[in-house]
């Protein structure tokens, strides 16, 4: 069984972990956002594709779900002693590795999905994982600032410095209409007998991700099943409500399942405090989707799954 998964970071991670126990003979590709990438202190950092790297590969921080485990912060103590910010990401000095490496080979001509695969050799992951391009695609944030006026920020800026306290005006994936699906992206998906949607970012994340030209168009003519980010009206983690007010988007189950709409979606999943929801054109099911323990997550992952294995039968047969 061949399984494509559109991916950001902290929920997309702790779902594919899910995933892999629930079904550890299949054949699962990652395409991991790439639009929350940054440039800082000369390196290139890929936030969500190190998420699920260190997640699946053992290496997380899993407390705070980003990160190394058994951090230190050398390296950014002596940087702000130098007075060299910004001050307001924090690297610890075994991230700060992966990063060195990642530039060096970027810089050296190497493409960030050849990068990504050389550095998932150390990892081991148990998934194939692939950017969602080569080229650079970053998400900035329009906002009015208190100080400055109206200004673009980069997404991280929004998101880390300021906590997504000030509103956002606008959001966009700057690069993302110039841009190209990595090379494996579109046969992959091509090849699935199943898209999964985990419960990750509908706007920054799998939003980004479908932002590629292509990739909906490719997406759009497989099963999809999503996790609704959103339960009971507020997001399971992160502030995913900001983003969704920006588009104009109630933060609802219902709401996220139309704005994917029917023509992408097939099957929804949504937590049983949202058992009421129907989406016309989607198969809406209810379950519990906190992902509290191992066991909790690989059935989610599981229910995803079995879902969208059904509604392909039923277009088989149809």
């Amino acid at each position: 069984m061949k399984i494509v998964a559109l991916a950001g970071g902290i929920g997309g991670a702790r779902f594919l972990r899910g995933l892999l126990a629930a079904a550890p003979e299949a054949e699962i590709t990652v395409i991991g956002n790439t639009g929350d990438d940054i440039s800082l202190f000369g390196l290139r950092i890929c936030p969500d594709l190190d998420t699920v790297m260190y997640t699946l590969g053992g290496g997380i921080n899993e407390e705070q779900g980003w990160g190394r485990a058994a951090e230190t912060f050398t390296v950014k103590e002596e940087l702000a002693a130098y007075g060299v910010g910004p001050g307001w990401f924090g690297l610890g000095d075994r991230d700060f590795a992966t990063h060195i490496v990642r530039t060096q080979m970027l810089e050296a001509g190497y493409k960030l999905s050849t990068v990504t695969e050389a550095l998932c050799d150390r990892w081991k992951p148990g998934v194939r994982l692939i950017p969602m391009t080569d080229d650079q695609v970053e998400t900035h944030v329009v906002i009015d600032d208190p100080e400055h006026g109206r200004r673009a920020v980069h997404f991280q800026e929004w998101w880390v410095r300021m906590r997504a306290s000030v509103p956002a005006l606008s959001i966009a994936a700057v690069g993302a209409d110039d841009a190209k699906p990595a090379p494996g992206v579109l046969a992959a998906i091509e090849a699935a007998d199943a898209v999964l949607f985990p419960p990750s970012n509908p706007v920054v994340s799998v939003g980004t991700i479908l932002a590629v030209p292509g990739i909906r168009e490719a997406v759009a003519r497989k099963t999809v099943v999503g996790v609704s980010p959103i339960i009971g009206g507020a997001p399971v983690r992160g502030m995913a409500d900001a983003c969704l007010t920006a588009i104009g988007v109630e933060t609802s189950a219902r709401a996220v399942a139309e704005h994917y709409g029917p023509g992408l979606l097939d099957g929804w999943l949504v937590d049983g405090e949202d058992g009421d929801v129907r989406v016309e054109g989607i198969e809406v099911r209810s379950r519990p989707l906190l992902m509290s323990d191992p066991e909790a997550t690989k059935a989610i992952a599981r229910a995803a799954l079995d879902l969208a294995l059904e509604l392909k039968r039923a277009e088989g047969t149809a």
